[in-house]
């Protein structure tokens, strides 16, 4: 029974931890993420503020080096367990943050929060441990990642429609959230990632090496040797002449400003000093 306190659990924690800890003893090329932590490092430099501590929450804490000065404090909540069953950093994840508030003066959480069981609790929490006039850069892949591998899905199931992979949000409701959450001089926007591929397998195979597969809760659908054939032929008729066939990544970019008092504010609804009826209606012969 859920309650609106207690959301349902859409996505599988333990399953979730699962995939980045695979991802993390792969040795394929990390491209996604590169992409990621050159976004993100590309932002801040636009920031004029100096931050003292930041927080890492994710693999990309890999690539703090190409986000974050090196003098830069910074600790990382990386979302997989360390040092053995007993750890207790198997139940840290963005909607379970353990940190007091006003912690941090710069959060950046990215490539993991389209699979948060709740997200816009998640979001809220981020913007409570932010010191006031904190930035919160985050990331998700969002709707229309991998449109080419799950319409491949869509088609080989025919009338057994099975989730292979999770859902994602798109932009606009992204924006939604961050506004919801609280957080002052909001922005999102979005970046699409074209890869061609030669088999649906590399497809896969990237996947893993991200650890972005399916979190969903329930029974998993495993493909047999019919469905794997039955993507070979699909694959096949999609493929150009060069025998590629295009598969996207959307990515979701967030950023959000704790509140603060010394910020910028709109002004206030009538304090305008001329009418913008009288500049308008003004001949401009005259």
């Amino acid at each position: 029974m859920t309650s609106e306190t207690n959301p349902p659990e859409i996505f599988d924690r333990q399953r979730r931890r699962a995939l980045r800890e695979r991802a993390s003893r792969r040795q394929g090329d990390q491209f996604l993420w590169r992409h990621i932590a050159q976004d993100l490092g590309e932002r801040l430099t636009f920031v004029t503020r100096a931050f003292e501590h930041a927080l890492i929450i994710g693999p990309i804490a890999d690539w703090q080096k190409d986000i974050l000065p090196a003098d830069m404090r910074c600790t990382h909540m990386p979302l997989i367990s360390l040092g053995g069953a007993d750890n207790t950093q198997k139940g840290i994840e963005e909607d379970r943050l353990p940190f007091p508030s006003a912690s941090f003066d710069l959060v950046i959480s990215a490539g993991t929060l389209d699979s948060v069981n709740d997200l816009p609790g998640a979001l809220i929490q981020i913007r409570r441990i932010l010191k006031p006039d904190g930035l919160f850069l985050g990331h998700m892949f969002g709707a229309g990642t991998l449109a080419t591998l799950k319409s491949m899905f869509l088609e080989s199931d025919a009338d057994q429609v099975r989730p292979h992979m999770h859902p994602q949000i798109d932009l606009r409701s992204a924006a939604d959230l961050i506004v919801r959450a609280g957080f002052a001089l909001p922005v999102a926007d979005q970046d699409v990632t074209e890869v061609r591929y030669s088999n649906w397998r590399g497809i896969v195979s990237d996947v893993r090496d991200a650890g972005i597969g399916n979190a969903l809760a329930g029974p998993r659908a495993y493909l047999g040797k019919n469905a794997i054939n039955r993507l070979d032929r699909i694959f096949a008729a999609r493929a150009d002449a060069h025998g590629k066939v295009p598969e996207y990544f959307t990515h979701l970019f967030l950023s959000g400003w704790a509140p603060s008092e010394n910020q910028p504010r709109p002004a206030k609804r009538g304090s305008a000093q001329v009418s913008l009826a009288d500049i308008l209606s003004k001949n401009p012969e005259s």
